[in-house]
């Protein structure tokens, strides 16, 4: 009872539904669930760019150890984000108040300088047009989410992932 108390004070329905907080949501990955299956990256190259070619990608499955650790990376949409800042092209990437990266693919000329600066490796450069690919999140319905088959991937915010972190903080405090 305690427990479920403190869950609906700091944001979680009883059910474990999140309140969502902010409105930079990006495409976040649950490492117990993900099996490195790839299915996500195929749906998004799909929907981005009409072929199953996973280089095609905005999202990119990283394995580790022989595929014990299996996590998809996306861009988080960074407050202040280094591939933005990065970019000699002045106006070739710019972030939109909802956080969102857009790449002018008239001023990209595929320097990979966005590449270089980005700490979480979301950003690859197109095999055949030669510019920075970023995550979209499809407009607020990611392609990647809906067919993943482990139900690995989930929308979300930086807002609720600190609320998570204060939820699993006081979970431990109650125990």
């Amino acid at each position: 009872m305690r427990e479920l108390k403190a869950t609906s004070i700091l944001g979680l329905s009883a059910t474990g539904g999140q309140v969502k907080v902010g409105r930079k949501t990006f495409v976040v990955c649950d490492l117990d669930k993900c099996v490195g299956c790839c299915i996500c990256e195929y749906a998004c190259s799909l929907r981005k760019e009409g072929v199953f070619n996973p280089i095609k990608s905005r999202i990119r499955v990283v394995r580790i150890h022989h595929s014990l650790i299996n996590l998809a990376i996306t861009c988080r949409k960074c407050e202040d984000p280094p591939c933005v800042s990065a970019c000699p092209m002045q106006g070739a990437l710019v972030q939109r108040r909802d956080g969102q990266i857009m790449v002018n693919e008239e001023k990209c000329n595929g320097c990979g300088w966005c590449i270089e600066a980005c700490d979480f490796g979301a950003i690859t450069l197109h095999p055949e047009g030669k510019v920075a690919i970023i995550c979209d999140t499809c407009g607020g319905e990611p392609e990647c989410i809906q067919w993943c088959p482990e139900g690995a991937l989930n929308l979300t915010s930086m807002d609720v992932l600190a609320q998570k972190a204060r939820i699993d903080v006081v979970k431990k405090l109650l125990t």
